[in-house]
């Protein structure tokens, strides 16, 4: 197998990524271009969500990538015009300049490309809460020079709809217009090669969010239809806030946020949060929750006492390592606010 290097991960990943997940396609790619038709661009394109699984598949099937933990983006380019959408729908261009000016850049009249708009950490990794911090947190106002767009997939091309064609062809058209050398402000989510489970274990050794599996023969689907898997490394879901507990010697006054997640088709008590927050992202946290404050707590917790009780308006993107036997979170890290401009969902207890 030949090893396809990517300047976006970090050397230690690289020189130490065992033989058998070197990056690498599995079959040979047809020269020729597919014969399509014409299509109109399409506004916006509802994502392709991968569904959460505990285990990693294996076979030939599957096109194995890294998960990469930020902002789900669509960059449209039409003819020099930009328009970086969130998960929402909500035009963000002004807040990616480094994207914005790569994406002119492209060798392209026409394309829409689906990925992760992420801030990376010295090793390569993709880091939430940098990106927050870059953006002036939950709805901050600010741009985020230093974030940059990892491209999983290609669903517009120069008057062609993509979506139609099969994983491993949209693939393999993706790497023509963006080198995987490529280094820049959009760059390439590189395709891993290998069995799935050592490719995990792999992303598990290096502190990785997690990957994500992909089915090489299926067309692009909206929606969450299993078409993509993801397998998490780390457990990191959405939590509603719905109080806190006040702790002079803490970070913004906070000594611990108190969370729900939704069962049955309402909110359930999931415990609480008392690490991951920094001076200033607990010192905006606490203004944001100061503004909701309300005088009963919105679902049963038990006795508590010196808890403020806020509306459950923010969601908190919760790390965590397991849950115990009555639903309640286990060595849990607060990892920033997720914007409902990017689409915030509270997690399900099934």
């Amino acid at each position: 197998m030949v090893e396809r290097p990517s300047k976006s991960r970090s050397a230690s990943l690289r020189e130490t990524q065992p033989p058998d997940i070197r990056g690498g396609r599995r079959r040979p790619r047809n020269p020729a271009p597919p014969t399509l038709p014409f299509d109109a661009m399409p506004d916006r394109v509802e994502p392709c969500l991968a569904l959460l699984k505990p285990t990693a598949p294996s076979g030939p099937d599957w096109i194995f990538e890294i998960k990469w933990d930020g902002y789900r983006l669509a960059v449209h380019l039409d003819h020099g015009k930009v328009r970086i959408i969130t998960r929402g729908g909500h035009d963000w261009t002004h807040r990616f300049p480094t994207i914005l000016a790569a994406a002119k850049a492209l060798p392209v009249g026409t394309a829409i490309l689906d990925g992760e708009a992420v801030v990376l950490d010295e090793m390569g990794r993709s880091d939430f809460n940098a990106l927050q911090q870059a953006l002036g947190g939950r709805s901050g106002k600010r741009s985020a020079a230093e974030a940059i767009f990892i491209a999983f997939d290609l669903l517009y091309f120069d008057g062609h709809d993509f979506r139609g064609l099969e994983q491993e062809s949209r693939r393999h058209l993706l790497e023509d217009l963006i080198s995987t050398e490529a280094d820049g402000g959009i760059r390439l989510s590189q395709e891993i090669e290998g069995d799935g489970p050592a490719i995990f274990a792999a992303a598990t050794d290096h502190g990785l969010e997690g990957i994500i599996a992909k089915r090489r023969g299926e067309p692009y689907r909206s929606g969450r239809g299993g078409e993509w898997l993801k397998i998490k490394c780390i457990q990191s879901e959405g939590f509603a806030i719905i109080g806190y507990e006040k702790s002079p010697a803490a970070f913004g006054g906070i000594g611990r946020l108190l969370l729900a997640a939704m069962k049955d088709g309402k909110l359930s008590y999931v415990g609480g949060v008392g690490t991951g927050f920094n001076e200033r992202s607990a010192t905006d946290l606490r203004k944001r929750l100061d503004k909701i404050v309300v005088a009963q707590p919105v679902v049963a917790t038990g006795k508590k006492t010196g808890v403020v009780w806020v509306r459950p308006a923010l969601v908190a993107e919760i790390e965590f390592r397991a849950w115990t036997a009555d639903q309640m979170l286990r060595h849990s890290s607060f990892k920033g606010l997720r914007d409902s401009e990017d689409e915030a969902t509270i997690y399900k207890i099934e």
